[in-house]
């Protein structure tokens, strides 16, 4: 068995020329089109290329961006500023500040100082709370795309075990919520997991998100699973690769996602598909 791709790149392109018909309507019917502020404090080279995946994705869409490029010594209540300033602008719908930050600025506190009708990257508190009480508003985007490109290949959840690799707040959480949301039995291992080959063995869908290239091996998969492998890892030789030993485990698993081009365009068109949702919230009058 060689498993059938799950072509994320694809998947992302198409909703995102969906997402421009929309805009195009909006206009027609005399709205503006999305606004996306995207905040980048330093220069890391991956945070770069990130931001700069946003405008190109932005453009294919037809949205509006604003791209706030700030000097890694910028201090945090001068970013708490300007997301103070965004906050308040009508004409933005979405606020995106790139993770991570230099250490000097407290993460939570930007991520929490950003409206949540704001919040595309879906990260605030009460947006993954939504989410946890089966009420979701504006959803974690890399959960968000995982469900899409999922549902768009017709892989069934209802009633399917589902082991998620990683526990953290961008990724394994919410996406533990997002399963549960679909009817899955859900398991998260963490770093104190006993016996991880065991968990993964058992699993109908894997999910791997925790940034240790290849730690998944092939052999743990069980045999016509689905693996979603949502870490990204430069090797020493400049080559990406993801959280699973990719070559080894498609020989087992009926579906997977390459890296690149599996979960991070998904990513991307879902952060898109939030900030057109947010611009409809934005549409209502105020009570």
């Amino acid at each position: 068995m060689t498993a059938q791709i799950l072509d994320g790149k694809a998947v992302a392109n198409e909703r995102l020329l969906k997402l421009a018909d929309k805009v195009a309507e909006r206009r027609k019917q005399g709205l503006r089109p999305p606004c996306l502020a995207v905040l980048l404090v330093g220069s890391d080279p991956a945070s770069v290329v990130y931001v700069n995946n946003k405008k190109i994705a932005c453009e294919k869409a037809s949205f509006d961006s604003r791209s706030y490029e700030l000097a890694a010594s910028t201090t945090e209540e001068e970013l708490l500023q300007l997301i103070d300033e965004l906050n308040a602008a009508p004409d933005v719908d979405g606020i995106l500040v790139q993770l991570p930050l230099p250490a000097h600025i407290n993460s939570q506190s930007v991520i929490e100082r950003i409206q949540p009708d704001k919040d595309v990257d879906g990260f605030h508190p009460y947006n993954v709370g939504r989410l946890a009480v089966k009420m979701p508003l504006i959803r974690p985007c890399t959960p968000k795309g995982v469900m899409t490109l999922l549902e768009t290949y017709g892989v069934e959840l209802r009633g399917k075990k589902v082991v998620i690799v990683g526990a953290s707040n961008i990724v394994g959480r919410p996406q533990a919520l997002e399963m549960l949301l679909a009817g899955a039995t859900v398991t998260v291992c963490h770093r104190f997991t006993v016996n991880l080959e065991h968990e993964v063995s058992e699993a109908d869908v894997v999910v791997v998100g925790v940034g240790k290239p290849k730690l998944i091996q092939g052999s743990w998969i069980k045999p016509g699973a689905v693996v979603v492998d949502v870490g990204i890892n430069r090797l020493a030789d400049g080559t990406l690769c993801g959280d699973v030993d990719f070559e080894a485990a498609k020989e087992r698993a009926s579906m997977i996602t390459p890296v690149p081009g599996g979960v991070g365009p998904m990513t991307i068109a879902t952060l898109l598909e939030n900030t057109f949702y947010a611009a409809t919230l934005h549409d209502q009058p105020a009570a």
